[in-house]
């Protein structure tokens, strides 16, 4: 973590353990690692190597068995349950592989649905500048089994971004997406980071996507096993091998 940069989350030798006695399983292993403001991050290992627990902890989906975790100053392991939903939903913004949109609500109705659960009423305009700044700003009537898989992501990124978040998480994005809509939302995020100063967390199993990140954070049965500036596909491909991903 450079000297003065500010971070939008900061992991304190955080654990998580599953189970009891001798059934108990170590998911997190005292991981302590940080996330610069208007940073892309993407998280990488194989598989059971404790990313999405490292990602619901840092986001606040789950509690960690011991350590700390900071979203900017706030030690979030200290709030109750209602101070941490009240913070999610006003700090912090989620993308996940499968849209999560209602297919009841069009477009506009998706992004708008965050912070009417946080009791506030977005503007028109609010809403609209959202869609725009994903490439939508025309489908905001549509309904979602009238886009693309592409489109959909896209209305969650702006369901994301709505609430200006502190930090955007994002868990295998793509996953569900073929190679070229792939790159156009990879595109979009890394735009949301270089245009907007968003701070973007990516858990992604595939290297094309974590080389559009400024750093790549490498797990390995619950700790951190290295971290890669200015990621190639190459680089990433060949750091997973070694690491058995």
């Amino acid at each position: 973590m450079g000297a003065g940069v500010e971070q939008a989350v900061t992991l304190s030798a955080v654990a998580r353990l599953y189970g009891r006695g001798d059934s108990q399983v170590s998911a997190l292993r005292g991981v302590s690692c940080g996330f610069a403001r208007g940073s892309f991050t993407a998280v990488m290992g194989p598989s059971g190597s404790g990313k999405s627990t490292l990602l619901q902890c840092a986001a606040g989906l789950d509690r960690p068995t011991s350590g700390s975790v900071f979203i900017g100053g706030t030690d979030i392991s200290t709030l109750s349950e209602t101070e941490l939903t009240k913070l999610r939903r006003e700090r912090i913004g989620f993308i996940f592989q499968s849209f999560n949109l209602l297919p009841s609500l069009t477009a506009r109705k998706n992004v708008e649905l965050p912070m009417r659960l946080a009791g506030r009423r977005p503007g028109r305009a609010q809403v609209d500048q959202a869609l725009r700044q994903v490439g939508l700003g025309d489908r905001g009537d549509h309904h979602p089994s009238q886009m693309s898989g592409g489109q959909q992501q896209r209305v969650a990124v702006a369901r994301a971004l709505i609430s200006q978040p502190d930090v955007l998480f994002a868990d295998e994005p793509t996953g569900a997406l073929d190679t070229n809509t792939s790159r156009e939302v990879m595109g979009l995020l890394r735009s949301v980071v270089d245009h907007a100063g968003q701070t973007v967390v990516m858990v992604t199993h595939d290297p094309v996507a974590a080389a559009w990140a400024d750093r790549v954070l490498f797990l390995a049965d619950g700790a951190v096993q290295g971290e890669l500036y200015s990621p190639t596909v190459a680089a990433v491909t060949e750091h997973m091998s070694r690491l058995g991903g």
